[in-house]
């Protein structure tokens, strides 16, 4: 299994890193990632995230903070 996050723009726009997705072997390690990182993704462009286990969705999440 390989834990990846997908980045998207606000109208859905997916974006590919530069350097290519971070890999991850566990759910938990790319959610501790994306808590470290999410701030720099935010200021390069990127309005939403989500969590890919493979290929398979797992959640979406909003890179903005709420209201």
């Amino acid at each position: 299994m390989v834990w990846t996050w997908r980045y998207e723009t606000a109208d859905g726009t997916v974006v590919t890193p530069a350097g290519g997705a971070e890999e991850f072997s566990s759910q938990g390690d790319a959610e501790s990632w994306i808590g470290e990182e999410w701030k720099r993704l935010l200021d390069e462009g990127i309005d939403r995230v989500v969590l890919l286990e493979d290929e398979r969705e797992i959640y979406p999440m909003s890179l903005h903070e709420a209201e």
